[in-house]
């Protein structure tokens, strides 16, 4: 009896060892670095990138900007990884800021049974000391804009928005915010997305020039647009804009109000929209002494209604809408993207040497046409080649866009534009 104990002891003994050098073996975290994550994001695109940081760090020192990537809180993690609907062996890397948090995150992955886990270990502030792409959810943190105006060319200034949609910590500047400075007033191209933020606007506008502001345009019926027309109002501005734009904020002015009051909160005070004052249909020259101005409408883009500021003499365009950067443009449910691509055409034609996006830096008529252009005659030709072959829409949403994966919002648009753009071309003709 004593012997068959003994030999049971042992094999316990000997079995408890095996399960907990397997154990070990299944927990040892794999490291890698900046330029293996690289690699790796390049050679397996499905990979998820998880940062383990609090949204309150993130929201304050950004994040890794990769299609990727997403955020997790460490103590969240068992819960919320759940909800990305991941097969075991999805390929997975988690960071942090110093590689801190993120290997006992990697390590508790790996436990719940995930086997292709990995951890950044040089961690996020490496990645951004690189230069790499990072995300920056609010780079003035002390004002409601994201950005401050910065000089374009003499007399003319933008406020670029965030790469993002419209939030909270962006105070929903999210869309470029320009100025040009006549000799005896100033001109301001998009009211703004709030009391708030137009406001902002105009005390970084004191900074630069007494001179009044004689006139806003808006470049379309959106909020971003429209919401701090309320505020010039009160400054005594003249509201510029299209025909369509009247008809448009007529129509849904509650709808457009309610959906930014959602995201804005206490930040939407004294927001309101006010109608324009003067309409355009195709052209309308600005009195601003000293400035030789243009207001165009070269069609449909983005929108039905948007307009661009024309500048011949200095072959600059504010484009609005029409053009974007950066960022992977919306189509909505009003976009014609068909007309688009045709008044891309008469964009061209201008020759502009210098761009003002409605989204995304100051930059020229070739990147715009990459990240504009470019873009949607892949999707009409590709969505063409599944009707054409009697696809359905499932065909359409699996098209391949990786290559415009590097575009900000791709995560949340590009499935979107082709449900969309889909349910148009089916019935065209």
């Amino acid at each position: 009896m004593k012997k068959i104990t003994t030999a049971l002891f042992i094999l316990i003994y000997i079995n408890s060892f095996a399960l907990a050098a397997t154990e070990s073996a299944t927990t040892k975290v794999i490291n890698i670095n900046t330029k293996q994550l690289q690699q790796q994001m390049q050679k397996q695109p499905k990979t998820l990138l998880i940062d383990v940081r609090t949204s309150e760090e993130i929201n304050r020192f950004g994040t890794v900007g990769l299609y990727q990537n997403i955020n997790i809180p460490r103590g969240w993690l068992e819960f919320r990884i759940k909800n990305q609907n991941l097969s075991k062996d999805t390929p997975i890397v988690v960071y942090c800021g110093q590689n801190k948090r993120s290997p006992l995150a990697a390590k508790r992955l790996m436990k719940m049974g995930y086997t292709s886990v990995k951890n950044y270990s040089d961690g996020y502030f490496a990645w951004q000391k690189a230069g790499l792409d990072v995300n920056i959810y609010d780079k003035t943190s002390n004002s409601f804009l994201y950005l401050l105006p910065k000089k374009v060319i003499t007399d003319v200034y933008s406020a670029i928005g965030a790469p993002a949609p419209g939030n909270y910590q962006n105070s929903g500047h999210n869309n470029n915010l320009s100025f040009v400075i006549g000799d005896d007033a100033v001109l301001v191209f998009n009211a703004g997305g709030s009391y708030l933020v137009a406001a902002t606007l105009h005390n970084e506008i004191k900074k630069i020039t007494k001179l009044p502001v004689k006139y806003v345009i808006l470049e379309n019926a959106q909020g971003h647009a429209v919401l701090g027309s309320s505020y010039w109002k009160e400054q005594g501005a003249t509201i510029i804009a299209h025909k369509h734009t009247t008809e448009i904020l007529k129509r849904d002015k509650e709808l457009i109000k309610a959906s930014a009051k959602k995201f804005l909160k206490d930040k939407f005070l004294k927001s309101d929209i006010v109608l324009p004052d003067i309409e355009l249909n195709d052209k309308l020259t600005i009195d601003l002494k000293g400035k030789q101005i243009e207001l165009l409408h070269l069609g449909p883009s983005h929108s039905p209604d948007d307009v661009q500021l024309w500048m011949p003499k200095e072959k600059l365009l504010i484009a609005g809408d029409i053009a974007f950067n950066v960022r992977m443009l919306p189509i909505l449910n009003h976009t014609d993207v068909k007309g688009w691509i045709k008044t891309w055409d008469k964009l061209e034609a201008l020759q502009p040497k210098i761009i003002i996006p409605g989204h995304g830096g100051v930059t020229d008529l070739k990147t715009t046409t990459y990240y504009t252009k470019n873009y949607l005659v892949f999707l009409r030709t590709e969505i063409l080649k599944i009707i054409d072959d009697g696809g359905e829409m499932l065909d359409a949403l699996n098209i391949d866009q990786t290559k415009f994966s590097h575009f900000k919002t791709y995560n949340e648009l590009h499935k979107q534009n082709v449900d969309r753009l889909y349910r148009v071309m089916e019935f065209e003709e």
